[in-house]
């Protein structure tokens, strides 16, 4: 009997592998399960924005709710236009969240994809209508101005000597700046860029123009390259840009200017620049 009842607890007992792999499986589906109960809360949360955004803003039309991007934050579309709120649906959040670990305008990138051919100025175009709309982002930037107004120092020119003049405001943390400077580079065009701090780049702008080539340095800066500060330089150049982006109400880049002063705002591919060189309307 003793021999009969080892034999059976042998054939009974967990070896270490096993009991192993019993908790392993057990952590999975405990895993599994707080990932479904996360995901299934921010579901809900959407739920629940999207409720309360309908009895706040009856006349708009919510496209989708996201909670799961942003700590804090739900993106709200509405058709093809983007804006923020809290989990609550209580506060209207209007502009661009920037990524500054990864450089990254991400409202910008999520309204390119949602309407890629009139993007402007890489920022949230907002006209939902009616009670409680979702603030309009206006346009402040006249239909021309002075470029006679514009010291020579301040700008790095590149491109095609003898091309048309364009008079680029940018910044080297826009991406769409950096997405610009691709198109233009494809066209006969002398580019005149003049940098201006809309993202708190002035450290950057400063490394870039004061560069022993600025114009290396600043496809350098484009493609997220560190540029070492320089020994230094006359930066009033760079005061006076962004004098002139301010009176002008500049308050997005990138700004493309055509050589009679006329204003084209944010990122456009080649062919459509080519139609503004020329004269024709654009939109």
């Amino acid at each position: 009997m003793p021999e009969q009842r080892s034999a059976a607890l042998r054939r009974w007992s967990i070896t270490p592998s096993a009991l192993g792999l019993a908790v392993l499986v057990g952590v999975i589906g405990i895993a599994a399960g707080v990932a479904g109960t996360t995901a299934w809360a921010r579901r809900d949360t959407g739920a629940a924005v999207r409720e309360a955004l309908a009895a706040r803003l009856p006349k708009t039309k919510i496209s989708a709710v996201d909670c799961s991007k942003l700590p804090g934050l739900c993106e709200v579309v509405a058709g093809q236009t983007l804006f923020y709120t809290d989990p609550a649906a209580r506060y209207l959040v209007i502009g661009r969240v920037y990524d500054m670990a990864a450089r990254t305008d991400l409202t910008a990138t999520r309204l390119l994809e949602l309407n890629p051919d009139t993007l402007l100025a890489g920022a949230a175009q907002n006209s939902a209508e009616g009670e409680g709309r979702a603030a309009q982002l206006a346009a402040t930037e006249p239909v021309a101005v002075p470029l006679a107004d514009l010291p020579r120092t301040g700008a790095i020119r590149w491109g095609k000597s003898g091309g048309a003049r364009l008079v680029v405001f940018s910044d080297f943390r826009c991406g769409y700046c950096r997405q610009l400077s691709d198109e233009l580079s494809r066209l006969d065009v002398a580019v005149e860029e003049r940098p201006i701090s809309v993202l708190g780049s002035r450290s950057l702008t400063e490394a870039v123009y004061c560069a022993a080539d600025p114009v290396k340095a600043l496809h350098a800066a484009y493609r997220g390259e560190e540029i070492a500060p320089g020994a230094g330089c006359d930066t009033a150049g760079l005061d006076a840009n962004e004098a002139f982006a301010r009176k002008h109400g500049f308050s997005g880049t990138p700004i493309v200017v055509r050589a009679d002063g006329k204003v084209l705002r944010g990122y456009r591919p080649a062919p459509v620049l080519a139609a503004f060189i020329a004269g024709k309307p654009v939109s």
